[in-house]
């Protein structure tokens, strides 16, 4: 699973989520803004940091996801810290927070850094104990989903949904948050197509809403911004999706037609029934 990805994603639509896993209040929300970091003239970047907005009193947050064991994983983390700290140069106090699937991945070699840990400036979060997914706020048992196992995130995402459609009165944010869910999903469930997964959780009414569309918009408008070079490979995709059902016709398999059109035969049988 792309975690990072999913954990950017997730701190930069919900910040108000990191806050809540930290025990500190969701209001810090309004004083932050989210990113990741690259440092100049190295390999290093940090999987993100909440920046204090004009404001020297708050701390600033590394974030670190940390799904695999790595023995380097601290050394690597304080040099990226302290090579932020040295060229930036922010006035403001900083702390850093290690999101761990469960204890097992953390090698806990800390000799160096001790001090880090004892004075909590450097906190380390264990997913899988932060307790029953049912009894923790909407977006920390969210978070939890992304280390469920298949049968458990059936169950979890069935009730996710269900408590984010009546607890969520933000559209935005209510829609948001059934997008993320879904695309959790798409991972935990590789053997099952988008469509499959929206109709097997009733998250198929999604694109008929205003706010998916107003954001498929947005998202359309952002990629032709960005170059013209992904257009152009979609623009091929669906050539190629149109001579489907011609290839079929001249009694191809959906195999074979699938290899030859470089396409899934996910999608041969969809465009095959389109």
């Amino acid at each position: 699973m792309k975690t990072d990805s999913i954990f950017y994603r997730l701190f930069q639509e919900f910040p108000d989520i990191f806050f809540e896993l930290i025990g500190a209040s969701p209001e810090n929300t309004e004083y932050y803004q989210f990113s990741s970091v690259e440092i100049k003239q190295t390999a290093f970047r940090i999987d993100g940091v909440f920046l204090p907005v004009q404001n020297e009193e708050k701390h600033i947050y590394f974030v670190e996801v940390q799904f695999q064991t790595d023995d380097d994983f601290y050394s690597r983390l304080f040099a990226e810290v302290c090579l932020y700290l040295r060229q930036n140069r922010p006035p403001n106090n900083w702390c850093a927070v290690v999101l761990y699937p469960s204890r097992s991945v953390d090698t806990q070699d800390i000799k160096h850094y001790r001090e880090f840990f004892e004075s909590q400036r450097v906190r380390c979060i264990y997913f899988d104990e932060l307790g029953d997914a049912a009894s923790l706020p909407i977006g920390i048992a969210t978070i939890k989903l992304v280390i469920a196992d298949t049968n458990s995130a059936i169950i979890e995402a069935t009730e996710l949904i269900t408590r984010t459609k009546l607890e969520l009165t933000s559209q935005r944010q209510q829609q948001q948050l059934l997008q993320l869910i879904e695309t959790i999903l798409i991972y935990k469930l590789p053997n099952m197509s988008r469509e499959e997964i929206q109709n097997m959780f009733g998250l198929s009414d999604l694109k008929q809403t205003r706010f998916y569309q107003e954001a498929f918009q947005e998202g359309k408008e952002q990629g032709r911004q960005e170059g013209r070079q992904e257009g152009r490979q979609e623009g091929q995709r669906q050539e190629r999706l149109r001579i489907v059902s011609r290839l079929l016709r001249l009694g191809l398999t959906v195999e074979q037609v699938a290899a030859e059109l470089d396409l899934s035969i996910e999608e041969v049988q969809q465009a095959a029934q389109n």
